[in-house]
């Protein structure tokens, strides 16, 4: 959503970041890897195959304006519930990911409702096709 507005060095991390998610509860679901391939392709990044961990010191330098930094927590909120659980170790990389971006404890759990309603509805969609 939204990741193309990225710039080229945004998507770069956004990519890492989303490896960094994927990664966090030790557990490497199907529905994640496939997440990942449709964000990169999304970002134009579909030749990128190994991604590498991501520190976060920083990140806040590279996505600078709040569009932006709304924009990566959303993909990556949404990234952590494709697996059907939002593991406890994915909530607390995300929270970390949202104070380096200063997105406030209230705001977090906006952005995590709205991606939950969103989902919702995606699903609801999706069985109109079957």
């Amino acid at each position: 959503m939204w990741l193309s507005s990225l710039s080229t060095d945004q998507r770069h991390v956004m990519a890492r970041l989303a490896h960094n998610v994927i990664v966090s509860d030790g557990l490497l679901d199907p529905n994640e890897e496939g997440m990942l391939v449709e964000l990169k392709r999304e970002m134009g990044l579909s030749e990128l195959k190994e991604l590498e961990y991501l520190d976060l010191q920083g990140i806040h330098d590279i996505f600078q304006d709040r569009r932006s930094r709304v924009i990566v927590v959303l993909n990556l909120i949404k990234l952590s519930y494709v697996d059907g659980a939002f593991e406890i170790e994915e909530e607390c990389l995300l929270k970390e990911i949202a104070r380096a971006f200063e997105i406030s404890d209230t705001d977090f759990l906006l952005l995590d409702n709205w991606v939950r309603r969103l989902s919702a509805l995606e699903d609801e969609a999706n069985t109109f096709f079957s």
